[in-house]
């Protein structure tokens, strides 16, 4: 089942929390302007359906509709989250291969100590704390088959925003 048009533009954001994700994403949308859609794993998952994020949650398949649809009416999509691979591989990977138009994928990779840092300066970060970021934290959680490039930490949110633009063929489209 094909989704999207050859004209249409899907971006993956993934990486462990405070990784840069949803900076990116916002920067991403700022630059290009109207016509991108943010299909953002926290927001669908922990406010839309206030469900936790176990094996066959209901979120899987909501971020894969929101982003089918939008793409289907001709946005751009930018999802972004954790993204288990093991949890979301299979839907990223279908999305991936049914988008007829270009698809970028990245994986944002923070050292578990520099994620502690820039946890630190959320709003969120009252909400849990290192422990819980311990358990949650995946180095290197790459999807099969290369498909992701690896940002590294040393990369700025500027330049990470500046790479997703050119290579997804979104730089200097928008309005």
């Amino acid at each position: 089942m094909t989704v999207g048009e050859p004209t249409t533009r899907l971006v993956i954001l993934r990486g462990n929390s405070a990784s840069g994700k949803s900076s990116v994403a916002e920067g991403i949308r700022r630059r290009f302007g109207r016509g991108v859609a943010l299909v953002q794993q926290d927001v669908l998952r922990r406010q839309v359906l206030r469900e936790p994020d176990i094996p066959g949650c209901h979120a899987i398949g909501l971020i894969d509709t929101v982003a089918r649809y939008s793409l289907d009416h001709g946005f751009h999509v930018v999802v972004e989250g954790i993204l288990n691979s093991d949890r979301y591989g299979a839907m990223l990977e279908a999305l991936r291969r049914d988008h007829c138009g270009l698809t970028r994928m990245y994986y944002l990779d923070v050292p578990f100590e520099e994620t502690l840092v820039r946890h630190a300066g959320k709003p969120e970060s009252a909400e849990f704390g290192a422990s819980e970021m311990r358990a949650w934290y995946r180095e290197l959680d790459l999807l099969p088959g290369a498909v992701e490039t690896v940002v590294p930490s040393t990369s700025s949110l500027q330049a990470t925003v500046d790479l997703v633009l050119r290579d997804s063929g979104l730089a200097g489209n928008g309005d």
